[in-house]
């Protein structure tokens, strides 16, 4: 099963998507935000290029697990995402999935690899979209 995982920022969004088998999490791309219509029909346009199964949004939750600002505000945008999709006859499940932590593990991961600053500016936003893959595939194994 396809998955697709979004980093959803307030300037771009980070994607990453699974293998077919649902096992693997690879960073796919970044789009830059626009409005959320534009954002949708992109991410409307990868999960048809793709065969995309299940998207995973990252909700940035507190240190306590609480929905802080952000956190609604990118749940109001996982909402809208699941609305877009299934009037654009998509019916596929569009989940949060907890986020806490993932930007700074992808940095953390960006540094070990000794990437440049400028580049880590560039992939970062794919690299939490990564993580938060690959954090929801470890507690969703595929049979």
């Amino acid at each position: 099963m396809r998955v697709l995982a979004l980093d959803v920022g307030t300037k771009r969004i980070g994607v990453a998507l699974s293998d077919p088998f649902g096992w693997t999490a690879q960073g796919l791309n970044v789009l830059p935000r626009r409005c959320d219509r534009d954002d949708h029909q992109a991410i409307l346009d990868l999960c048809r290029e793709h065969q995309v199964e299940r998207v995973i949004v990252g909700i940035p939750l507190d240190q306590e697990g609480a929905y802080g600002v952000s956190a609604k505000r990118i749940e109001r945008f996982r909402q809208s995402l699941a609305q877009f999709l299934k009037a654009a006859g998509l019916t596929i499940p569009v989940e949060g999935w907890d986020e806490r932590y993932s930007t700074a593990e992808a940095e953390e991961r960006l540094l070990t690899a000794d990437v440049s600053r400028a580049k880590r500016r560039k992939v970062i936003d794919k690299m939490a979209a990564v993580v938060i893959l690959e954090n929801y595939l470890r507690e969703h194994p595929q049979e």
